[in-house]
Formats: structure tokens, sequence, C-alpha cells
């Protein structure tokens, strides 16, 4: 499959920008609902202020009215740009040293920023890639994710208030593994790994990806934060357009599997209690990963 590159408009904000302490990127698809709750979310659950950089694909909905009708900047392009070409759109215009990659069909919980930026402190360095925890209403594969906990399957039956109420309560460790969003990295780290590659576009498989690049740039430390919390509808805009072969691109890329890098590597969704740093173990996994790898 080829996906074109869409040609996409910029459109700085005029905000005053001196008290923005995060870049937060939101990508949106003729997802309004979702979209203007998922700000709100961020508006009213957020310590800090923090920069909102929306790119619009489509916004056939009326999403790119109301967006032009609010402050906040945007990237737009008249058809679906993917995520790799619209969150790297949207990422040259953000103002702060942090550029966070949220879905519009999140909504984050309080104190979810707060945890992060305390995390960033005790690191004191650049070389992290940081994620809050999200809480969804079915079972995954992914153990990362708190589920199932069903707190509405779309905005019209959405239980605010309960969710409110468990995430005050939960007590869910730091994790490893951190490569999906909302995910936070340092734009200087962003602008030496390229964003995200636009090979995958439409966006199957560039998570892993963008996690591959932070690691040959020396990023050892991949953590999620149990304290910081965000509902994930999963409204499944991915649904509506055709799927890149993301899984081969990677191998053909990397010589090992998304998979390895995950389990191996990453160690995705294994109890983070203490910090350590993660290593890359060339063991009989590695191996037959390349041998995969190699006849993709």
């Amino acid at each position: 499959m080829i996906f074109h590159e869409p040609t996409i408009h910029s459109f700085p904000s005029a905000q005053a920008n001196d008290t923005f302490r995060f870049s937060i990127v939101i990508p949106t698809w003729n997802n309004l609902d979702y979209l203007k709750l998922c700000i709100r979310s961020i508006e009213q659950n957020s310590t800090y202020r923090h920069q909102l950089i929306i790119h619009v694909n489509e916004g056939t909905d009326g999403t790119l009215e109301w967006i032009k009708s609010t402050q906040y900047a945007y990237t737009f392009s008249s058809e679906n740009a993917g995520v790799c070409y619209a969150v790297n759109a949207a990422a040259k215009l953000a103002v702060t040293d942090y550029i966070v990659y949220f879905n519009d069909d999140m909504y984050a919980c309080p104190g979810w920023d707060e945890i992060l930026w305390n995390a960033i402190q005790q690191r004191g360095d650049i070389y992290f890639y940081y994620s809050a925890t999200m809480i969804e209403p079915e079972s995954g594969t992914n153990k990362a994710v708190c589920a199932p906990f069903d707190f509405g399957r779309d905005t019209k039956h959405f239980n605010e208030a309960e969710l409110l109420s468990f995430a005050a309560q939960l007590q869910h460790t730091n994790w490893y593994g951190s490569c999906w969003p909302p995910s936070i990295v340092h734009k200087t780290l962003w602008e030496k790994a390229g964003g995200y590659s636009t090979e995958f576009s439409p966006g199957f498989y560039s998570d892993p990806d963008f996690a591959m690049k932070l690691w040959n740039l020396g990023v050892r430390d991949f953590r999620g934060f149990g304290k910081s919390l965000v509902y994930h509808f999963k409204c499944k805009s991915t649904g509506r357009v055709v799927r890149n072969n993301g899984r081969k691109t990677f191998m053909k890329k990397w010589g090992i599997s998304s998979s390895f890098l995950y389990k191996h590597v990453l160690r995705m969704g294994e109890p983070c209690r203490e910090f350590v740093p993660l290593t890359f173990n060339k063991g009989i996994a590695y191996f037959i990963s390349r041998i995969k790898s190699k006849l993709a």
C-alpha cells in the first residue's frame, strides 16, 4: 500500500506560552465529541498549564469549525494524514521542551501530568520515554493497561464521576515498556529521532519504531506510571483505514520483531517497583527473531 504525503497547513496559536509545561499533540479524525471531552479533561484535570496542538484530519463533522473558534494551535489536512504525518506536523508547533502524544479518545484523570513531571525532574536528563497508564473497558493483551474497568464505551454513556472515584483509589504499580500514548519525550530527542517514521503510514507499528529510534539514541528508561491515569474509550478510528503492513516493515528495518522488542527489551507491562535501566540481551529469543525477520 502506498500512502501519499498529504498537504498540511499549520496555524500557530497566539496564546501566551510562558507558563506552558508540556506541548500536547492530539491527532483527530472526525471525532468531535471525543476531542471535546479529551481537551476538557486536560484543561480541567491537569496540575499545570499546557500547550494543546490539534491535528485535524478532514474535520467534516464540525471539528474544523470548532477548532477555529478556539485559541488552540492546530494543523489541518483535507484528507486523513495518518498518525505519522499528523503528529510530526503538529509537533513542529511545539513551544515547550516536552512533547506529549495523546489520542483524541482519551480522558485525562486528575494529576496525570504532575506524576510525569515529577518523574522527569527526578530523572534529571533527557534520556527517558514515559507514559501514563491507560484504563480500558475491555480486556486485551497489553499487561500495562488496567482492564477491564468499564466507565462507558462512548461519550454518551461515559460515567465520569465513577471513573474519578475509581482513579482516586486505584493502586497500580509503575511498569516497564512505555511505548504507546499518552507518552512524553524531550523535544531534543524527538527532533533527533525525526519524529514518527512516515514509512509506517498511516501508522501501524510506528510506536515500536519510534521506541527503537530512541533506544539507538541512548534511551534506557522506558517507564509507565501507575498514578498517572487516563481513560481510553478505544473508539477504533483505526478501523476506518486500510492498514499498512507495519509488522513486516518493522522487521525489515530493524532485523527483529516488534514482539521481541516489547517482551525482551522493553519488558512491556512488567512491574517496575525499583527502576533498573533496560538492557538488550542477545539470547536465543533474539536469534530466533533475527531469523524470522530475514524470512519476512
